[in-house]
């Protein structure tokens, strides 16, 4: 690798490494983006004139080809006139009105082709009528001449005199036509040919003609279209580009770091202006050298030249060191530089490019820290009492000569990074340690007891948790103190010999009262089970019906597939009658064992309620509709009476399950043909909610048993109906979980109606109250 690569004709666009492909073109873009506004004001000008200029073309055309097509309409009717009036024979007329010409004459005499392309050829005779007419059969035979030709035609007067002149048909249609006098002097020929026939030829190229330049004009805006399209992209590109090359830079400025490549064969080195931002250097659009660079690096730091052969001998792939380079006012700038080595083809060579991150602020910070940190271990080292640090993993960090002293440790123990079960193993356990309660110290974390060494000397040692989660502890001798309290105990135990007498005197009163706290925490224990074991119920039914759940699915799906026959006929009709009883019985048992899972977590706390707000006849509207069909089945009819705009703050799937087993009670137990009544309506800060029927109703006895898990009130009529008993149980306490109340008031053979309230503003029950 060359140590002094010149850099003699090298420029770059711009602040990235990407800008150095734009430097060979940078005069033609440059030109051509200086071009730009005016070619966009000038390509729609000249497109005017383009079209403008072959609209003339097209014009001058047209009209001189129609000019050219009525000359030759006219040469052609001309000559044709002069044809037929010649071959006409004079023999066959007979002087001044002589006999006329027939129509076999006119066809023996008349030129191949003479009618075509629309041309009609007449014969009149003296007195102007017309005996013969090409093509034959004719309408015009027999009518006059003029007739044909108009009354102010000169034609029939002038004859080839007048020339050939425009004419209008008696349909309406404007034709050119000739007039010739025979020789005999009274009978004339007339040619004729519609205008439009004249002219086929020319409006066919009028049509072309129109058409090519419509395509044109459509070409040429297709083309300005797309050139504006594009002039727009390359404008928006150029737009993105700068603002995310000054986006990079702005990001490069701020984070305090440069952008560099580094041709290693060439020794080329490409810098952004951040880069020289750090080091105080004003920007150049030039690239450095090695030389260069290695002159402004710290002579104890990094070596270009040997990073340089190591990465082009060695193939390493990233670099990443730490070096100092001179600023410009002289004092060094640390710099921590991450690269990575690119082998491009086209850069003929590889490329070491990374960034340089100004690290001196971090730098400075560690001495910092550095120094503070050993200024705070000779303070622990001179204060009299043991002090240890613990990080928040239970490691040593740092602690003083008193603690390693009270506590007999090795030097290797108190090396810092030792696990605290190393360093208490190491140690010597003290002789007593007794907890100490400090009034008003309610930090967390916090511990504060005494601890007796082997030696006989006492400790105070205190415990505090750090921010960090570790946690400090300090301990202070306190030897002297815990003689002058043996003395005080001392005195105390002589006290209290003066007073044992007292205290037998109150014996018999304190056993007492001791059978009375025996007889307390019995009944507490007691109560204690009860709840244990309503708990651990609450669990097993809530674990059982899981199970239970997994294979109930299957059996109902597989009773469903034989049901259907799906993978072919089971053989006889009473397996499908069974496989249907199955699969009634498989629903059942699975909704049984749901309202059980349901209730279990109610009694045991695990229900979490979510409040939202909802719209109540929008939930009513739901259940009603789910329950129409079990209601149409039965032939009861539901009716609904909600006052409008009801608003509440409920959990919507507990509130839409209550009305559902509600509604289904009261279809389950009302006859065929009855009537249940829906209502909801505003009751103060409440909205209350009930639910009427016209069933069998309840005795007064059995109100109470209801509400209930598992109970049902058994009669005639409901030991036809199955059910678990949890549903009014399950509604009940999912009201009282919102804070609200549930009331049955039934007459037996009239009726029941279920009303219950719930607050409009969110009141829920804790789980603990509800369990």
């Amino acid at each position: 690798m060359s140590r002094a690569g010149s850099v003699n004709g090298f420029l770059r666009q711009t602040r990235s490494v990407p800008g150095l492909a734009g430097l060979l073109v940078k005069p033609t873009y440059q030109n051509l983006l200086n071009l730009e506004p005016t070619l966009r004001r000038a390509i729609p000008v000249l497109i005017c004139v383009f079209v403008v200029i072959v609209a003339i073309s097209v014009g001058l055309r047209l009209r001189f080809e129609y000019w050219t097509a009525v000359a030759d309409s006219h040469e052609r009717l001309s000559l044709l006139a002069e044809l037929v009036a010649h071959n006409l024979d004079p023999d066959d007329t007979q002087g001044d009105g002589g006999t006329p010409i027939s129509q076999e004459q006119l066809d023996r005499n008349l030129p191949a082709g003479a009618d075509g392309d629309g041309r009609l050829i007449l014969v009149a005779d003296a007195n102007g009528r017309i005996t013969a007419a090409a093509p034959a059969p004719n309408p015009h035979r027999g009518k006059k001449l003029i007739e044909v030709l108009g009354q102010s035609q000169p034609l029939t007067t002038f004859a080839e005199k007048a020339g050939v002149m425009p004419v209008d048909l008696p349909g309406g249609e404007a034709a050119f036509a000739t007039v010739r006098n025979l020789r005999d002097g009274a009978s004339q020929v007339a040619v004729l040919q519609p205008r439009s026939a004249a002219l086929a030829a020319w409006e066919d190229l009028f049509v072309f003609s129109v058409t090519m330049f419509s395509a044109t004009g459509a070409v040429l805006l297709i083309f300005a279209v797309a050139f504006y399209w594009q002039a727009a992209r390359a404008t928006e590109a150029d737009r993105i580009y700068d603002e995310a090359h000054k986006r990079l830079d702005a990001a490069l400025d701020r984070g305090r770091c440069g952008l560099w490549d580094w041709d290693l064969p060439r020794g080329r080195i490409f810098w952004s202006y951040s880069m020289y931002d750090i080091l105080g250097l004003a920007p150049r659009d030039e690239l450095m050298i090695c030389p260069n660079v290695q002159a402004l690096i710290h002579p104890d730091d990094a070596d270009l030249y040997q990073l340089a052969n190591a990465l082009l001998r060695d193939g390493h792939g990233t670099v990443d060191q730490v070096f100092r380079m001179r600023h410009k006012d002289g004092h060094y700038v640390w710099l921590r530089a991450r690269g990575q080595v690119i082998e491009d083809p086209g850069t003929a060579g590889p490329h070491l490019v990374g960034i340089a991150v100004d690290v001196s602020e971090q730098k400075q910070l560690a001495q910092q820290t550095e120094t503070a940190d050993r200024r705070l271990r000779d303070a622990i080292e001179t204060i009299s009492e043991a002090f240890v640090l613990w990080n928040r993993n239970n490691r040593l960090v740092l602690c003083n000569s008193k603690y390693q002293q009270f506590h007999n440790l090795p030097n290797d123990a108190v090396v810092p990074g030792t696990d605290y079960d190393e360093v208490i193993a190491a140690a010597k356990h003290p002789v007593v340690r007794t907890k100490v309660n400090v009034e008003g110290d309610g930090r967390v974390g916090a511990r504060t007891f005494e601890a007796q060494l082997d030696d006989g000397r006492w400790l105070h040692i205190n415990e505090r948790r750090t921010k960090d989660g570790g946690y400090v502890s300090i301990g202070t001798d306190i030897t002297s103190l815990k003689r002058h309290e043996e003395r005080m105990m001392e005195g105390e135990r002589e006290l209290m010999a003066t007073i044992a007498d007292l205290r037998r005197s109150r014996q018999a009163l304190e056993q007492q009262a001791q059978q009375l706290v025996n007889l307390a925490e019995k009944y507490a224990l007691e109560k204690e089970r009860a709840e244990a074991a309503s708990q651990a119920k609450s669990e097993f039914l809530a674990n059982i019906s899981h199970e239970l759940r997994t294979p109930l699915n299957a059996i109902i799906g597989f009773s469903e597939i034989m049901e259907g026959q799906m993978f072919g006929k089971l053989g006889s009709d009473k397996y499908a009658e069974y496989c249907r009883d199955i699969r009634k019985s498989g629903r059942y048992l699975l909704e049984v064992i749901s309202d059980i899972l349901d209730m279990s977590k109610i009694e045991a706390g695990r229900l979490a309620l979510e409040f939202v707000d909802i719209d109540v006849e929008s939930v009513i509207e739901e259940a009603t509709r789910i329950i129409g069909a079990r209601a149409d089945e039965r032939r009861v009819a539901v009716k609904r009476r909600i006052s409008p705009e009801l608003k509440l703050c409920a959990d919507k799937r507990a509130l839409k399950q209550v009305l559902l087993n509600l509604l289904s009670n009261a279809i389950k137990f009302t006859p065929d043909n009855g009537e249940i009544t829906l209502s909801a309506r505003r009751a103060g800060d409440d909205i209350e909610f009930a639910i009427a029927d016209t069933g069998i109703g309840i005795a007064q006895p059995d109100l109470k048993r209801l509400g209930r898990p598992f109970e049902q009130v058994e009669n005639q009529f409901t030991k036809s109906h199955t059910g678990s008993g949890l549903g009014l149980a399950i509604s009940r306490s999912l009201v009282e979980l919102h804070g609200g109340r549930l009331k049955i008031d039934s007459v037996e053979g009239r009726g029941t109606t279920v009303t219950f309230c719930l607050p409009m503003a969110p009141a829920v029950v804790a789980h603990e109250e509800a369990a």
